[in-house]
């Protein structure tokens, strides 16, 4: 049957379930149910002890939220951020707590889950968000129940499945600003009637970029950020007599983008000193650089320079992906009372990309070319039902995983690199090596230097699991699951093509000793540049140089929570959980990831959550109110931190987020409902977050400070307004506000101090104590208004809407970092990826 729900921002889905499990939609909320299946089974959101949202494909609609990264604006526990590759550096996190990566080695700490199939990277789920069920947000560990890395919690979506008694459909269309352009449409049909039908589902999207590129004069000559996807989705469902159901899905994205550009908020100081003048290139290439600020703590500037969306670039970035895959959703009645679930899922994804790495209209360092083939397949089969009369429900199952990666980047120095060095030096040495240094010493130009890195990797994963839920006593009920996972990674990193003289030339000439002693460490991180260093020169036995690996990653983990609920006269349900989670470790697929013989391996994250809980409806269910208070506990977290001149990975050995989480829902009568929700949260290195690792300055300098784009506070408050005309006319107003605090967009809070700066301070603390703030770190708090109205024709058949998102045009920065190769210490340039800013238009709907 063809249905539709009207419910207002941050409210779930209002359905109810018929005796054969289906969902129907509700209007009624004296018997209304919100249906999840965040515990692997349908269930009242509000009967089961677990934090989550449930997110309807009507509120998908009144709020924009076109994939996973805008799920931020029904969710305030959730948030997200993206840097400049479209295909791995999107980063998703749940209580503050994310995995920060650019690097296709590291996997999400928030688990990723379309109709039961695990998403290996949050990239690979950045596809059209059409003819979706509903979304889950479930909010904290979640390992026992769901596959694979999920420390921070999970999102479970689930797309409509074929009706297999109906024919139906529907079409949208919507133009906006920025010329943006939407279809999407579906139709269902049954094949054999109740017995089988197919389900077909397409959208497209195209629309011009919001970041102006311009050139070293300052002229525009092309834009980023901009859109241009489709989808297709073919379902074949069936339900038979003898009660096997399920459904095999197979589907198709293509993406091809100009993602990302940012821009440049903070200049160093070596441009108004001079440094790049002398050396006879301009700020950027020219004279049209963006606005930038000189002040390390100007927020105004920050923010007039983010209002712009100008960045400066010699060429557009490009993003061509093309995504594919399969899944098969089985379900066998063995008993009345259990069946047998399998669910198999195939990914084949696969990315070419090529940006300008150095952000600058300078020609300095490119990266030419990554192709990136990324294979999954996943297997899951579990046995569930019902005992002792209904009192016991349990699950027991196994889990397999098996994941494929080969990634080669090609990375090239451009003409500018040599004078770009000699701006970097130019304090050191007052000019007195001339504009390129690099060739001084060594007689070549790094111009032209290109090298290919080839990352490879084998993953398996295998698990078994259970989860069980008793009724001790009518409304007691006792939850206790466990999974135990096994972990094999096989990794590798080496070159397949490498045109480097100017590292051999750099190596040699301090070898001769021609190079001032003082400037040895800096010729060693510039003329042998990470990206583009040749491998395995033989001084690399002794120098901090790139060397190329072949490792491996083993672990096991025992997973486990357990849970204690009690229903009071209904609706009030309270509960109390434990839950030890964990996050695999794996191999740094980084070229300095085996520098200075360092191990590419990084450990395991583990976390141990506590939560408590309420859940209640009152007033004739008329008021929905849910709290959860909750602290967790993170053991070498896992981090990523570009330092502007390369990647360094590491564990933190303590994490922590404690917080109160709040929903609610008022609905005054039929034409009005509000809702309300906030997160209140502290997410931080401890004081002592270091443990014996004292002498690590990365890790030292972290601790005391906050976790990144991890706010204090985020609120949502909104409202929604269906007024009839007539018996067929409806016309709705829908309103929502999101509120954040402050929050830090950058890994580390301050400048860590090198050699020099701890011998001067005489203790690594003091010198962190004494380090300054790193510039442009903290986003001021914002707010995020989303508007939208329209009329509904022929019972909701058809509609014309109008909507705004963004509307005061709040235009802030996900990710704050150092511009590469732009200075060093304090004295880096920062540049940040802005997020997106206001957008409008209409849509029409209709349904058939």
């Amino acid at each position: 049957m063809a249905c539709s729900s009207f419910t207002a921002p941050g409210l779930a889905q209002e359905v109810s379930a018929d005796d054969e499990g289906d969902t129907t939609l509700s209007t009624d909320p004296d018997d209304s149910v919100i249906i999840v299946t965040a515990t692997r089974r349908a269930q009242d959101v509000q009967d089961i002890p677990i934090a989550v949202t449930a997110v309807s494909p009507q509120q998908l609609e009144n709020q924009g939220v076109d994939n996973i990264q805008e799920v931020t604006s029904v969710a305030p526990s959730f948030t997200s951020s993206q840097a400049q590759i479209a295909s791995g550096s999107v980063v998703l996190r749940i209580r503050g707590v994310g995995t920060t990566s650019n690097n296709i080695g590291f996997e999400s700490a928030v688990g990723i889950f379309i109709d039961g199939a695990y998403q290996s990277r949050p990239g690979v789920a950045l596809t059209e968000f059409v003819d979706i069920e509903r979304v889950e947000v479930l909010r904290g560990p979640q390992g026992t129940l769901f596959g694979r890395n999920t420390s921070a919690g999970a999102l479970n979506i689930t797309t409509a499945r074929p009706d297999v008694s109906e024919f139906e459909g529907f079409v949208n269309a919507s133009y906006g600003n920025f010329d943006e352009i939407s279809v999407q449409g579906a139709v269902n049909v049954p094949i054999v009637e109740d017995t089988l039908a197919f389900r077909l589902t397409g959208a497209y999207r195209e629309r011009d970029g919001f970041i102006t590129l311009v050139d070293g004069n300052g002229t525009p000559f092309d834009d980023s950020n901009d859109v241009d996807q489709y989808l297709v989705r073919g379902q074949l469902g069936w339900d038979t007599e003898s009660g096997i159901r399920g459904r095999l899905i197979v589907d198709y994205s293509k993406s091809e983008s100009s993602c990302c550009s940012p821009i440049e908020l903070y200049q160093t100081p070596l441009v108004p000193a001079g440094a790049f003048a002398a050396v006879g290139l301009g700020p950027t290439g020219g004279n049209g650089q963006p606005l930038v600020s000189n002040n390390p703590f100007g927020q105004d500037e920050f923010r007039e320079a983010l209002d712009n969306r100008v960045a400066s670039a010699n060429f557009a970035p490009i993003a061509d992906i093309d995504n594919y895959g399969a899944t098969t959703e089985i379900e066998f009645p063995i008993s009345s009372n259990a069946d047998l679930i399998f669910i198999g899922s195939y990914r084949k994804f696969e990315s070419m990309e090529t940006y300008d790495s150095d952000f600058t209209a300078l020609d300095v360092f490119d990266v030419d070319l990554i192709d990136l083939d990324l294979e999954t397949f996943t297997a899951e089969l579990r046995l569930q039902g019902e005992a002792l009369d209904g009192r016991l429900n349990y699950i027991i199952g196994g889990y397999f995983s098996d994941e494929t990666i080969d990634q080669s980047v090609t990375f090239a120095l451009g003409e500018d690199y040599g004078e770009q060095v000699g701006a970097l030096l130019f304090p050191a040495t007052m000019g007195a090596l001339g504009p390129n240094p690099l060739t001084v010493f060594t007689g070549v130009d790094p111009a032209g230097t290109n090298v290919t890195n080839r990352f490879q990797q084998e993953a398996q994963s295998y698990s078994i699991f259970t989860n069980n839920s008793f009724e001790i006593v009518d409304g007691l009920e006792l939850t206790l699951g466990a999974r135990y996972s096994w972990e094999d990674k096989e990794g590798s990193f080496d070159q397949t093509e490498a045109n480097n003289q100017i590292c051999p030339a750099t190596v040699g000439a301090i070898g001769a000793g021609v190079v001032p002693e003082a400037l040895v460490p800096a010729f060693i991180g510039l003329g042998c540049f990470g990206f583009t260093a040749p491998a395995d020169l033989p001084e690399a036995a002794v120098l901090p140089l790139v060397r190329t690996f072949e490792d491996t990653f083993n672990d096991e983990e025992l997973i486990y929570t357990a849970r204690l609920g009690y229903a009071f006269a209904a609706p009030v349900n309270i509960y109390a959980s434990f839950t030890h989670g964990y996050k695999s470790g794996g191999i740094n697929l980084d070229t300095t990831a085996a520098v200075g013989g360092a191990d590419p391996t990084f450990e395991s994250e583990e976390v141990d959550a506590y939560e408590i809980g309420i859940k209640s409806r009152f007033l004739d269910n008329a008021v929905t109110l849910n709290i959860a208070g909750f602290h967790q506990e993170f053991e070498n977290f896992q981090v990523l931190e570009f330092t502007g001149t390369a990647f360094q990975t590491f564990n933190v050995p303590v994490a922590e987020t404690t917080g109160v989480e709040i929903e609610s829902v008022i609905r005054p009568n039929s034409e009005l409902t509000f809702n309300a929700s906030a997160t209140i949260l502290d997410a931080r290195y401890p004081d002592d977050c270091a443990g014996d690792l004292t002498d690590v300055v990365t890790i030292v300098s972290l601790c005391g400070n906050d976790l990144t784009n991890a706010a204090n506070v985020v609120a949502i408050f909104g409202g929604l307004w269906e007024k009839p005309i007539n018996p067929s006319t409806e016309f709705f107003l829908s309103g929502q506000i999101r509120l954040e605090g402050d929050q830090r967009t950058s890994t580390q809070a301050i400048v860590p101090p090198d050699a020099a700066a701890i011998a001067a301070a005489g203790s690594l603390q003091a010198a962190v104590d004494a380090a300054p703030l790193i510039i442009g770190d903290v986003q001021t708090g914002q707010e995020f208004i989303n508007l939208r109205a329209g009329l509904r024709f022929a019972d909701g058949a058809y509609s014309i809407e109008g909507f705004v998102n963004n509307l005061t045009d709040n235009v802030v920065r996900g990710v704050t970092f150092n511009t590469t190769l732009r200075g060093s210490g304090a004295a880096n340039s920062r540049s940040a990826f802005s997020l997106q800013p206001r957008t409008y238009g209409v849509a029409v709907r209709a349904k058939f």
